[in-house]
């Protein structure tokens, strides 16, 4: 290496370095301009770690998780100042947003038993900043349908925040393990064993599924639902945790959080610490590394077959990745992928970015595929009904129905968290059902944003993304025939 070539590289790393160190003076800085750290941001409950959790069984878990919400009732709520005692405050006993007021506090791991012996197992594995709430309604048709469900709260979620600032991502891995095998004990082989996973869960149920193919051990799932799965992660993800490097030294802790934000929502974390961000890129990372080699040892084969539900536009997970990190990958195994494009209605058609208008033509490979698209879209530009395009595994030609469902006028597309929920979720929905039987103190997918701006607690964005499904009984119809179909 000549000394020309040696200086050059030094003046880059010596470039790259001053990048660095500006970047993390900035990130220093503006940690001291943002709103202060709460009891919720500062106080970890104890966790099972990932070894513990894969020593101990589902009443073990079940027992460590309600010490820590006791923890978090001991050293948080009952220690709130008098500033933090709000009606909009979940930790808050006296607001109508505090989980522990419900008949049944969707924070916490749960069973749904059928009314009769299981006819199969599901396992249902949430979101980042998430919980279990996120897919009881899948798992209430399952619990219909014959199947025992097992929700797992995943470590460092459903207490306070500050439970994902020392969460490691192997935690979730071994809590995973541990639902799949409380499933396996209440319907034993050969009774039907799913799993559905929702963003991060997505990628820790396909995680698991391939973890399966090399450990004769792990029992293998006779099917696998993705809603909106975090299969790809953006390159400044890669590096979320530097941004919380200034956060060793006390004045600037809160640069170890990406967000904090009012807690109001009782069943998911507003604030995001960035070691919740680095542990699920981490995850991601390793889920694609994971595919690339059992595609080289030739394991993939044996996959079961995959449903993936996902927006075209997603601001939370790549679109782009699921197909080319996954789905391009997959054997012919009757896997298929459902996309829910953008409303093409000609209300909107001024108003829409051309890259969110062309997505889905460029995201698209063509057809012929090893696996089948559908995609559930406009019947026309001036129409607000949908059909279903279907291209088949293997073919060319694209059949169209309609699944006598709509975009509601004023809804420009689905958003990441809106999947898995109905619009009469009574939290999330944009109709909740005023006769229903369940109330969390809200109805946040329902309000509508007419008024004078600094008014609300928080920032309209976060009110005005899409929460609810108008889509939803199509997904469920579409899980459901996965339910009734035979094991591979």
């Amino acid at each position: 290496m000549t000394r020309t070539v040696v200086k050059w590289l030094q003046r880059g790393a010596i470039l790259v370095a001053g990048g660095l160190i500006a970047a993390l003076a900035i990130r220093a800085y503006d940690s001291l301009s943002g709103p202060p750290l709460e009891l919720w941001h500062t106080y970890v409950p104890t966790e099972l770690d990932a070894d513990e959790i894969a020593r101990t069984d589902w009443a073990g878990y079940l027992r460590a998780e309600q010490a820590a919400f006791d923890d978090v009732r001991n050293e948080v709520t009952l220690k709130l100042p008098a500033s933090a005692r709000l009606a909009a405050n979940r930790y808050f006993e006296g607001s109508a947003l505090y989980p522990g007021r419900f008949a049944n506090d969707w924070n916490r791991s749960y069973v749904l038993e059928p009314d009769g012996p299981p006819r199969g197992a599901v396992v249902l594995l949430h979101g980042l900043t998430d919980s279990p709430y996120s897919l009881r309604h899948v798992g209430r048709r399952y619990r219909e349908l014959g199947y025992v469900a097992i929700a797992v709260r995943l470590p460092g979620h459903g207490t306070v925040p500050a439970g994902l600032s020392t969460v490691h991502w192997r935690a979730w891995e071994e809590a995973t393990k541990l639902a799949v095998r409380e499933a396996r004990r209440r319907a034993p082989a050969p009774a039907p064993l799913h799993i559905i996973g929702f963003s991060n869960g997505g990628a820790l149920a396909m995680k698991y599924t391939l973890d399966a193919l090399e450990d004769r051990t792990l029992a293998q799932a006779d099917r696998v639902v993705l809603i909106a799965p975090m299969i790809g992660i953006t390159s400044l993800a890669r590096f979320a945790g530097v941004f919380g490097w200034p956060a060793v030294f006390p004045p600037f802790a809160r640069a170890a959080w990406l967000g904090i934000v009012p807690e109001f929502n009782p069943f998911k974390f507003n604030s995001f610490p960035v070691n919740g961000a680095r542990q699920s890129s981490l995850v991601a990372r390793r889920l694609q590394d994971q595919i690339l080699r059992h595609k080289r040892e030739g394991r993939l084969g044996n996959l079961p077959p995959i449903l993936t539900f996902q927006s075209v536009v997603d601001f939370t997970v790549s679109t782009q990745a699921i197909i080319t990190a996954l789905y391009d990958h997959l054997p012919s195994n009757g896997s298929e992928l459902v996309l829910f494009d953008i409303n093409r209605n000609a209300l909107f058609g001024p108003m829409l970015r051309d890259s969110a208008e062309t997505k889905l033509d460029r995201i698209l490979p063509p057809a012929p595929r090893t696996w089948r698209a559908s995609i559930v879209t406009n019947a026309a530009a001036d129409k607000l009904d949908m059909v279903e395009r279907r291209t088949e595994g293997g073919s060319r030609d694209e059949r169209t129905r309609p699944i006598d469902l709509a975009y509601p006028r004023e809804v420009y597309s689905l958003s990441h968290i809106a999947l898995p929920f109905p619009i009469d979720d009574s939290l999330y929905g944009m109709t909740p059902d005023p006769k229903g039987p369940d109330f969390y103190g809200a109805h946040l997918g329902a309000i509508a944003l007419r008024g004078e701006r600094n008014v609300l607690i928080v920032s309209i964005d976060s009110l005005v993304r899409m929460s609810s499904n108008p889509f939803f009984p199509y997904l469920l119809a579409r899980i459901e025939e996965q339910i009734g179909a035979p094991a591979k």
